[in-house]
């Protein structure tokens, strides 16, 4: 069972942090509240937010039952900004605040360096979080999130390119393609924070069981490859300004291929957002605990290749 009482009930969250160019607290409000002002929406500083939660039907927005109550950032004024937009109530000077007055709260923020002390509050006062991705992006981190999972500690953190629709339909299921022999995922941005968006795209397809991880790029340029004990090789490819190519999927098999591309950011964001509640009302993560250990692995592998000036290294030499 987990380490938290399981919700039945209405279901109080606070939305908390928020690091340069990453819009979470704005969007997840919205998604999870299922209101926001128009106005204040106009006043956001990011383009992408404004223009797709302009185009959801009303009767897409919100999550029954399930309320961002509670904001903080980093900034005073970009809380009191997140709070006009998706309607909240209570605007706290101090992430800590909130303890005693919700349910959950949603670490908003990017910088997985951070994550650790972000969360520790809360793991400690047996709240669960939800964490933004990538949850680390170090072995010392990885070590302290893998003490309090064996805890018992209920947190969960996740790529919202897992659960996007255009993906889904392959999570272990590519046999049409007789037996995978190539996969390639090309994504915009640095490897710290973006690569595993691309990393939790492929991973629900290929599964578990990767070997090792090599990046001969650079740090605007990240050209990663991949293997897997299935014989499957992986590239994946973060280069800063590949806006072109953000969310591509190459899928190669012996008898055919497909291509795909993510195009609904919308709606990822809100399965993945509504795979954190369905947690809290069951107790059951979305995504193992060992599924997220490996993925860190391979996260933290690509920067330790890539500033090894393409090291090739072998998962067995993180445990």
């Amino acid at each position: 069972m987990p380490d938290f009482p399981i919700k039945n009930g209405p279901i109080k969250l606070a939305m908390l942090g928020m690091t340069e160019g990453n819009g979470h607290p704005y969007s997840w409000s919205i998604i999870i509240n299922g209101r926001y002002d128009a106005e204040a929406l106009a006043q956001c500083p990011y383009p992408a937010i404004r223009d797709y939660i302009a185009k959801q039907p009303a009767s897409t927005l919100g999550i029954e039952q399930a309320e961002v109550t509670h904001v903080w950032t980093d900034e005073p004024t970009d809380g009191e900004l997140v709070a006009s937009v998706a309607k909240i109530a209570n605007v706290v000077p101090n992430a800590e605040d909130v303890i005693g007055h919700v349910d959950a709260v949603l670490v908003a923020t990017d910088k997985g360096e951070e994550h650790v002390a972000r969360c520790r509050p809360f793991i400690e006062a047996g709240l669960p979080v939800f964490v933004d991705k990538p949850l680390c992006n170090n072995r010392a981190d990885l070590a302290t999130f893998s003490e309090w999972a064996d805890r018992g500690k209920p947190f969960i953190s996740s790529s919202a390119m897992r659960f996007a629709k255009e993906f889904v339909p392959y999570h272990h299921a590519t046999h049409e393609l007789g037996k995978l022999q190539y996969v390639n995922f090309t994504m915009a941005k640095n490897w710290e924070t973006y690569g595993i968006h691309a990393l939790e795209a492929v991973y629900p397809i290929v599964g578990p069981g990767f070997i090792s991880v090599q990046n001969t790029g650079t740090s605007e340029r990240n050209i990663v490859h991949l293997r897997h004990r299935d014989g499957v090789d992986i590239n994946l490819v973060n280069i800063y300004d590949l806006a072109g190519g953000a969310g591509m999927m190459t899928l190669a098999g012996t008898h055919s291929g497909v291509q795909l591309r993510m195009a609904d950011s919308y709606g990822a964001f809100k399965a993945q957002l509504l795979s954190f509640v369905d947690y809290l009302r069951s107790g059951n993560p979305p995504v193992p605990w060992a599924e997220t250990h490996e993925l860190m692995q391979l996260v933290i592998a690509g920067i330790e290749s890539r500033d090894q000036g393409g090291k090739v290294i072998y998962l067995k030499d993180l445990e």
